[in-house]
């Protein structure tokens, strides 16, 4: 797995080289129909609609850090993490997927996105003057996009699963090429691609 994630910083390092911090977003670079259109056109050879689902979602962790810094509500919430995680090993079986294999996924997504709130928090305790100024919605306003990405991310697996579970070595690299792509695609920065590489170990098994 050392191999993935040296393949994803490396070409996401050099795709996004000049790239302007990321921010966070409610809307992505292409819309739900469009990117619905881009994995029928490139069937199940592309890992880019998981990757760009993985970057969408580190860049609403900013939302989630937002939501949260300066009040009582912690980082980890291990009840909240394993409703999802049961919601989704439970879809899983639905779409004919592994659900140990998906509950992996999200739980490397509930973990990168830790890694960027914890980074956030660090730079906002460092530098008071880039705190954010306006505290987004968790409930009304950040799960509903986090749902969204839900489905899509369920969506892309099964449209994923046999380059992901048939083309072994390959895939680590499709995945890496996947994530330099993304990543330039969302313009992300340093702390998201650190969340990026954290995304990703276990999509290729």
């Amino acid at each position: 797995m050392r191999s993935v994630l040296l393949a994803v910083c490396t070409s996401a390092l050099v795709a996004v080289s000049g790239a302007v911090p990321a921010v966070a977003q409610t809307s992505t670079p292409a819309s739900t129909p469009v990117r619905a259109a881009a994995v029928a056109s490139t069937g199940s050879f592309s890992l880019t609609p998981l990757t760009d689902l993985f970057a969408e979602r580190l860049l609403v962790a900013d939302k989630v850090a937002a939501a949260k810094y300066g009040t009582d509500k912690p980082i980890d919430d291990p009840v909240r993490e394993q409703q999802i995680l049961a919601d989704v090993s439970a879809r899983a079986v639905g779409l004919g997927l592994d659900p140990e294999a998906v509950a992996a996924v999200f739980r490397d997504q509930i973990e990168a996105n830790k890694v960027v709130q914890r980074g956030l928090y660090a730079r906002w305790d460092a530098h008071p003057e880039l705190r954010p100024t306006e505290r987004p919605d968790l409930v009304k306003e950040v799960r509903p996009i986090l749902d969204r990405i839900t489905t899509e991310l369920l969506d892309a697996l099964k449209a994923t699963e046999g380059v992901r579970k048939g083309y072994g070595y390959r895939c680590e690299l499709l995945l890496g090429a996947a994530a330099g792509r993304s990543a330039y695609e969302y313009r992300l920065d340093y702390l998201h691609l650190t969340g990026l590489g954290r995304a990703v170990p276990s999509v290729c098994g």
